[in-house]
């Protein structure tokens, strides 16, 4: 990691890199699955697509253990993925700082755990938060196949009452908000602040409903004062949204058999898109931009569009600048690019 006074802050997630879920996740989603015969399991996952494109959250997305199953299968890859990569992003830009514990608002079957616990090696303590009893029951059964180290709680709560729990080193609300009350939204995010020690984590769908989400947190979060350590280089109004445009980022995910047979996809990966902001207790070096379309690599120069403090700008980088040529061939979208700042 760069440290302020260092002369640059390039780095590369490689998202053309397919994120493959754990082995022993496979197996529990397996396990899940083969509860429920190949028809049943198909209509609900054609179910559950049709309901996630339409955006429709105005009555519960998930009303069976089909269709829970279903979503283990082709859901909760894709959601772990950009989990991960939102997550590996902390890891880099605060490498000096130690996740001990985690408090995961509207956990789902325990994805945003999953993702945590293969980030930060070090997370010994998880406390879990969602109001359907049917999700705790399946989310429990799946960490029965993960480290018996790491005390788990499973609580039933719904997140619009007041949160009777302690602070968390990092306190995550992943693929939730949008399916609350628009009016809800900011005293549950000011609640979840409250709560966190070190960061707090946002992933929403990479829709333009998912951004608008994410753009009114980030509004809320520089309003209360407080640090924003990504994908945000800077704290001005989002050029994106003034552009009429909308951030988001994407990370590849391995399809399991599964998975391809239910989305009748013959492609081994998908593309997740999503976007987040992550705020930190306290302020640290960012990059001075984010590069937030792909690159295009043509021979002997590469283009860059990137986030920055005044504004987006189109940067072109050639051969003839070496180093910093070789960084932009590496360079991928939602990287971070340029000098370390601090604000």
């Amino acid at each position: 990691m760069a440290q302020p006074g260092s002369c640059a802050f390039f780095y590369s997630h490689a998202t053309s890199y397919s994120m493959k879920l754990p082995e022993r996740l496979v197996r529990a989603i397996e396990a899940e699955t083969g509860k429920f015969e190949g028809k049943a399991l198909a209509r609900a996952a054609v179910e559950l697509s049709a309901r996630y494109q339409r955006e429709d959250f105005s009555c519960p997305v998930l009303t069976s253990d089909a269709h829970r199953a279903a979503y283990l299968a082709v859901r909760l890859p894709a959601t772990l993925a950009a989990n991960a990569r939102v997550l590996e992003e902390i890891k880099h830009l605060a490498a000096d700082v130690e996740i001990a514990s985690m408090l995961d608002l509207g956990a789902g079957p325990g994805t945003a755990l999953f993702a945590a616990k293969e980030t930060f090696p070090e997370l010994g303590y998880a406390t879990l938060l969602e109001s359907d009893p049917s999700w705790l029951k399946m989310g429990e059964r799946l960490a029965e196949h993960f480290d018996p180290a790491i005390e788990v709680t499973w609580t039933q709560s719904d997140l619009r009452r007041p949160l009777m729990v302690e602070e968390h080193d990092l306190v995550i609300m992943s693929y939730v908000l949008g399916e609350l009350p628009q009016g809800a939204i900011e005293s549950i995010v000011r609640s979840a602040w409250k709560l966190a020690r070190k960061f707090l984590v946002i992933v929403e769908p990479g829709t333009t409903r998912g951004f608008a989400t994410i753009n009114e947190v980030r509004s809320t979060l520089i309003a209360a004062g407080i640090a924003i350590l990504a994908p945000c280089p800077h704290h001005n109004v989002c050029p994106m949204a003034v552009a009429g445009d909308w951030c988001h980022f994407a990370q590849r995910v391995e399809r399991t058999s599964l998975h391809r047979q239910l989305k009748g996809g013959e492609l081994g990966f998908e593309d997740e898109k999503f976007s987040y902001v992550v705020a930190a207790r306290e302020p640290r070096s960012t990059p001075a931009a984010r590069i937030v379309r792909h690159p295009r690599k043509h021979s002997g120069h590469v283009q860059l569009t990137l986030c920055t403090a005044e504004g987006l700008k189109q940067t072109t980088v050639t051969k003839s600048q070496k180093s910093l040529y070789r960084e932009a061939r590496k360079a991928g979208w939602g990287d971070g690019w340029g000098v370390p700042s601090t604000e």
